[in-house]
């Protein structure tokens, strides 16, 4: 059984993307943020507020979406 309650939701835009954003609370009161980009491809964030966890998500997922970028046009110039 999954003990994280779906608090918030919301979409954020990256380099003219949107990306969709999932705020869980755990059991213990804090939260953790969740972009999916596959089934086995996810960013996750934690935080011990929703607005920390947004926060800190805010930041670290332009780096994650670039990351991935980069990483596709390594691979495709290899």
């Amino acid at each position: 059984m999954n003990s994280e309650l779906l608090v918030h939701q919301c979409r954020m835009e990256v380099t003219g993307q949107r990306y969709d954003v999932f705020v869980y609370r755990r059991p213990d009161g804090s939260h953790i943020a969740k972009t999916f980009f596959a089934p086995h491809d996810v960013i996750v964030n934690d935080g011990s507020s929703l607005d920390e966890v947004l926060t800190k998500h805010r930041l670290l997922l332009p780096l994650a979406v670039n990351s991935r970028q980069i990483l596709r046009e390594f691979r495709n110039n290899s």
